[in-house]
């Protein structure tokens, strides 16, 4: 009975991978090929843009001089970080982590595909106060966002420890 369970969430953490991913590059090919043709700054709310941008280094745009001419070295640690996660997937011992996890593997794979495609990750959210602008993301990085803070909000915490007191 135990290893049906563990096959259901397996199943569930795949199915979350597969939507993500889905969603992101379907939402991707939407702004590039429909929304910004031709591209342009397009004005959503008084905190929400949507600007077509390529970002070439880590998460938000970290480190992206660094890695602007060695995508396939960042495609490759990011493949070898989701492979750490698709073996803590099988593990995982409650539906709500493996989906989590799942939501993580999907986004992660969203922008390597896109790294190993065209060498950068396609952003396009543009959320801001003001002049104060958050680094434009996408579909995959909400879905790893998602998925990091549920990971956080659900892992087992550990009673305090009395003998401090």
């Amino acid at each position: 009975m135990k290893r049906t369970g563990n096959v259901s969430r397996v199943l569930l953490g795949l199915a979350c991978a597969v939507s993500a991913f889905s969603i992101d590059q379907l939402s991707k090919f939407a702004i590039v090929e429909l929304v910004m043709q031709p591209p342009r700054n397009i004005h959503i709310a008084s905190f929400f843009n949507i600007v077509l941008s390529y970002n070439k280094g880590i998460s938000f745009g970290i480190f992206s001089s660094y890695f602007e001419n060695s995508s396939t070295i960042l495609s490759v640690a990011t493949s070898l970080v989701v492979g750490f996660l698709f073996v803590w997937m099988l593990y995982a011992k409650t539906h709500v982590q493996t989906m989590a996890i799942g939501l993580i593997v999907g986004g992660a794979v969203g922008n390597i595909f896109d790294r190993m495609r065209q060498g950068a990750v396609t952003d396009f959210i543009d959320l801001h106060l003001g002049s104060w602008h958050w680094p434009t993301f996408n579909g995959a990085d909400i879905a790893i966002v998602v998925g990091a803070a549920l990971v956080v909000f659900t892992s087992p915490r550990s009673p305090p420890d009395d003998s401090t007191r």
